[in-house]
Parts: C-alpha cells; sequence; structure tokens
C-alpha cells in the first residue's frame, strides 16, 4: 500500500520528543505513537495542565504511517520482512533493536483502516464512557464505524478516533496564470498543457475526474460513466509528471504551473511562498484523516486506560481543536461544530481549513471498494498512463 505522504518534515518533533517521551518504557500510564508533525508540543502541554494527577506519559513520534503500521504488523508477528532467517537472527542491538511495547494508541490514516481491521493488528474502541466521542460529526463517526472485513457500516464496531483531516488540493503559480483556477475542470484548460503535475495515486486522479462529471470518488461502476474513459485520456495530455513524492518540486522550480496534492504538504509550502495559491475545487474533493486505533493485544483484550480515554477526549475538546488546526497543517474534525470565537482568527480566516459549508458537503472520504472495483480503477489506470 502506498502512504497517504511520503515524507514529513516537522520543526516540532525534537520538542515533541522531549517533551512527554518516555524512551519506551513499558511502565508508562500513557503510550503513545503518533504520526510525526500530526500534533502540535503545544496540545501536548495543555494535555499535562489539564491533569489532576501527574500520570506518566510517552508520546513517540514517527515519520511515516508505513512505519506505523509496520509497527501494529510486528507487535502481531505479522511483519513480512522479520520471517525466516531474518527472524532468528539474534537481538544485536545495532542491526536489530528491541522493538517499542505495545502502545496504548498510534496512528494510522484512514486509508490504512480497513487493512488493518483485515489483519487483525486492531482492536474495537469502546468510547460509550468518553463524552466528546457524542459531539463528533456523524461524517467521522460514519468513517470509523466498520464490520469484520474493514468495510463502512452504520451499526459496525468503532475502530478509531478521528483527530486531524485534510483534503487534496490544487495548488498553482500565481505569475504564470493571468486567471484563477476554481475547479477541477480547469485542470483540462488548453492554457496548462504539460504544466500539470499529479499525485501518482488511481483513486485520487479518477476519482477527480468522477466528480468533474459530476460523480462520487466512490464510483463502484465506472462503465456507467460513459464520459470518464475519454476525459481521463484528455487530461493525460495535460500532466508533465506523475508523483506522489515529488510533485511540488517542478512547481517550486517552474516547470510545472500547477499541481494536485495532499493540504499537509501543500499548507506550510503556501505559507513560505507567496507567489503559490491553493485552492479547494468547488464540486469537492477527497478528503483524508489521521486515527487513533487501539492495536490489538497478544492474548486476552486490554481495556482502554483511564489516560487513554482522557487523551481521546481531550483531542475533541475546543482547545484542542483550535491547536490542532492552527499548528499541525490539517484541521481538527469538530472544527465545524465548536463556537468560532473559539478558533484562533488564523484558522477563522483560512478557506482551506474552515472550508464554505456548501464546498465541504460535496467533499468525500475515499472509501473501501470491493476487489473486483479496485481491478476496475487498476486496468483504468494502467490505460490511461499508456495513452
Amino acid at each position: 500500500m502506498v502512504s497517504r505522504r511520503s515524507f514529513l518534515i516537522s520543526t516540532g518533533t525534537v520538542a515533541l520528543g522531549q517533551l512527554l517521551s518516555g524512551c519506551g518504557d513499558s511502565g508508562q500510564d500513557l503510550r503513545v505513537l503518533l504520526l510525526q508533525g500530526s500534533i502540535p508540543p503545544q496540545l501536548l502541554t495543555a494535555f499535562r495542565q489539564q491533569l489532576s494527577s501527574q500520570p506518566s506519559l510517552s508520546f513517540t513520534p514517527q515519520a511515516q504511517l508505513k512505519e506505523l503500521f509496520e509497527l501494529l504488523e510486528t507487535w502481531q508477528g505479522k511483519d513480512a520482512k522479520k520471517t525466516g532467517l531474518w527472524r532468528d537472527l539474534p537481538k544485536i542491538p545495532i542491526i536489530n533493536p528491541k522493538e517499542p511495547p505495545i502502545s496504548d494508541l498510534v496512528t494510522l490514516g484512514d486509508a490504512w483502516l480497513a487493512e488493518g481491521i483485515q489483519k487483525g493488528l486492531i482492536e474495537p474502541l469502546e468510547l460509550a464512557d468518553v463524552p466528546n466521542w457524542q459531539k463528533l460529526p456523524s461524517r467521522w463517526q460514519r468513517l470509523v464505524k466498520r464490520d469484520q472485513q474493514g468495510n463502512i457500516q452504520e451499526n459496525g464496531q468503532i475502530w478509531g478516533a478521528p483527530y486531524r483531516w485534510g483534503t487534496t488540493l490544487m495548488v498553482y503559480q500565481e505569475d504564470k496564470l493571468d486567471w484563477e483556477p476554481t475547479d477541477w475542470h480547469d485542470l483540462w484548460d488548453e492554457r496548462l498543457r504539460d504544466r500539470i503535475t499529479l499525485l501518482d495515486q488511481p483513486r485520487e486522479v479518477i476519482g477527480l475526474t468522477l466528480k468533474k462529471l459530476g460523480q462520487s470518488y466512490n464510483t463502484k461502476d465506472l462503465a456507467s460513466v460513459p464520459r470518464l474513459k475519454s476525459e481521463l485520456l484528455s487530461l493525460q495530455k495535460q500532466v508533465k509528471y506523475y508523483s506522489s513524492r515529488h510533485y511540488l518540486q517542478p512547481l517550486l522550480v517552474g516547470d510545472a504551473w500547477l499541481s494536485v496534492g495532499w493540504s499537509n504538504e501543500i499548507l506550510p509550502l503556501i505559507a513560505k511562498n507567496r507567489g503559490l495559491k491553493a485552492v479547494i475545487p468547488a464540486s469537492g474533493t477527497a478528503i483524508w484523516s489521521d486515527i487513533w486505533v487501539k492495536p490489538k493485544a497478544k492474548t486476552g483484550k486490554l481495556e482502554l486506560s483511564k489516560s487513554a480515554k482522557q487523551w481521546l477526549d481531550f483531542c475533541w475538546q475546543p482547545q484542542a481543536a483550535d491547536l490542532i488546526s492552527l499548528f499541525a497543517d490539517g484541521a481538527s474534525p469538530m472544527i465545524n461544530t465548536i463556537d468560532k470565537n473559539q478558533l484562533s482568527k488564523e484558522v477563522q480566516d483560512n478557506p482551506l481549513l474552515l472550508i464554505k459549508p456548501e464546498i465541504f458537503d460535496k467533499c468525500e472520504f475515499l472509501e473501501p471498494l470491493p476487489d473486483k472495483v479496485q481491478a476496475e480503477y487498476l486496468n483504468l489506470w494502467k490505460e490511461m498512463r499508456k495513452s
């Protein structure tokens, strides 16, 4: 599986590690493995200050979602890379360091959730006594209610706790265009011929084309969209470069004028480059979310600790919603439900975070698709790329 983003650079990583990391001590009251940059150090400080007692806390960042998923596999003895001779090698610290103890909570991207359930890497969460779960918008509650195969199910068990989200954006060089792109159809504009970079992701590219045609990102019958193939072939002629890692570099050096990419990478970039402008397509876009999940115990079932429940509840409080939206290059799932006066002015004034309701209602998560449908997406993708 390809991770939503291949690398993250966070100036707060060292500070976060120094602030609350317990160096893998198995005696911690709360152990959390999180995606680097998805939780700001300011939030951890605020959490500790709110606690009446002083539990021992360990928050340890990892650079990629892929690394976090592999740790979940390792804890269940399902890491394919540690089999055979490699598995039996002596535990020499330099080349085969001791794996960390199982954490109470781990960050997982929503795109990884179904696989985590299918492989038996995570357990459902009991959130009935977590007050702010009931306040979480239904869109995010629905996202994490799944059946045993990882498919979204209205009355399914709760498999995660969303805490940060973002979107797929269009970002462009203002000085290269004498017009303003506003929606996906602008990618087909002749003025952008051979000047676009796209993510190397079938669901993203076919999905945005479906949105252009008034369809859903999660369309299961591609054959029912007669113009889809011809639109994709036309889009192919516009594209200079596909990449899920380096799609922004051509934009920065002027080889591309417009890129499509993930907001957590684009937001910090436009903050440093005044010549760049980003826009959420008016017909809606894809949403991704970072989620807290509970690793499965090797034997029996371990209940969430009091500290873990306090942390989950805290992540949905107004103060946390503001800090996440202000410092984590994403938004809190509570951003549209709390009093806007509880948000910093920088958040209130950012349309890439506080999205207009008429656009936000058209945005979609990339939901799991049946294997047969996934194969159809992949075949169509291959045909497009060969043209």
